[in-house]
């Protein structure tokens, strides 16, 4: 296993999960009072695109670090 492959990988993936929350957090409220349930198209917002590539990147990395 290739040590820097894993912790960038694992870096990555705290870094997208934790970016993601913040902004769907950010969506919701801009888009949705306090009574009203968040729509599943909150998941599709484009804002959220760069963390899925984040996420994208991280668990590409956390593979290629496992098969080397």
């Amino acid at each position: 296993m290739e040590w820097t492959f894993g912790f960038v990988a694992i870096a990555l993936l705290t870094i997208g999960l934790i970016g993601q929350a913040f902004e769907m957090r950010k969506i919701r409220q801009t888009t949705y009072r306090d009574e009203e349930m968040g729509s599943v198209n909150i998941f599709t917002n484009k804002r959220n695109f760069k963390w899925y590539a984040i996420l994208g990147v991280g668990i590409i990395l956390w593979y290629a670090a496992e098969r080397m």
